[in-house]
């Protein structure tokens, strides 16, 4: 059975599927969509059948199955679903990665001197090997037997995250890996970023965080996430209003407050800016929409 079949077989429902295998997700999508915004984790991304069109910034990818997507550090992305009918859906499986382990399969293939390409944009295409397919659809396979997978789940994840390290890719998982890269400290921004986002922040104590100047945060910021680190807050701000509004029925300017925003004018203003209307029409879609119609895609 190969990859499409499987995923198939495990996602008879739209959206995205939490497995029983720890960090693997797999999604259906019977149809082509319109832009969805989203903040994509750190993962690594297999289209079995299908394919989509992934912006960040003014950089566009078109993901399909002789590549895989990586997601080396959380960014703020634009996802459509191009090539997809209720008799072809879109298929593919995401793996979020364990640093951890990427660092321990460094040591072990004696990787820990190789260079790590410079930091770039935190999303990248890379070419599937017959290798690393067939590890990938070893470790979707291992869900049609339950009792293996606590066993053989963390060697199936350790040859595919070795394969990525030795792919046309491994510049970027050596940045993942490496605690004192400047992705690292990118990361430690973001975190930073994200635990006060609905707060006042100055530059100056995001960029303590990271262990950077201020000068530095800025440039190594912008060129992993396309955004500076207030744009950046604000997209966190923004998707986290949407999903108070499309969960939990939370009105406008309710959201705008639990996020951060003092003024309800320029929270809907900006809204409408990132998600191309302003918040009443999400709040009105979150009356008729099936639950299942809001699951993330990416």
């Amino acid at each position: 059975m190969d990859l499409a079949e499987l995923i198939a077989q495990h996602t008879h429902d739209e959206g995205v599927h939490v497995s029983r295998i720890p960090r693997l997700d797999l999604v259906r999508i019977s149809g082509a969509t319109g832009p969805v915004h989203s903040m994509h984790e750190q993962a690594v991304v297999f289209v079995a059948k299908g394919s989509k069109r992934v912006v960040i910034g003014k950089n566009i990818f078109t993901h399909a199955a002789d590549q895989f997507l990586i997601v080396s550090i959380e960014v703020p992305v634009i996802g459509e679903v191009t090539d997809a009918t209720a008799d072809e859906p879109y298929l593919c499986m995401r793996l979020h990665l364990n640093v951890a382990v990427l660092r321990e399969l460094i040591m072990e293939a004696e990787l820990q001197n190789e260079v790590a390409h410079k930091l770039s944009l935190g999303l990248a295409l890379g070419t599937v090997t017959p290798e690393l397919l067939a590890a990938v659809t070893r470790l979707v396979a291992l869900l049609d037997t339950p009792r293996a997978i606590p066993v053989l789940a963390p060697m199936v994840e350790r040859e595919i995250l070795y394969r990525l390290l030795i792919s046309d890719q491994a510049g970027r998982l050596l940045q993942i890996a490496r605690p004192r890269s400047k992705l690292s400290e990118v990361s430690k921004a973001i975190d930073f970023i994200k635990c006060n986002f609905d707060k006042a922040l100055r530059m100056s104590d995001v960029a303590r965080k990271a262990g950077m100047s201020l000068s530095a945060l800025n440039q190594h910021f912008k060129a992993a996430t396309a955004l500076s680190p207030l744009q950046y807050q604000k997209h966190v701000r923004l998707h986290a209003a949407r999903r108070l509004i499309l969960t939990e029925s939370v009105d406008a300017a309710a959201a705008a407050y639990r996020v951060g925003y003092e003024s309800p004018s320029q929270f809907s203003r900006e809204y409408r800016r990132l998600f191309g209307a302003p918040p009443i029409r999400d709040l009105a879609m979150r009356s008729v929409l099936p639950a299942t119609a809001m699951r993330r895609t990416d």
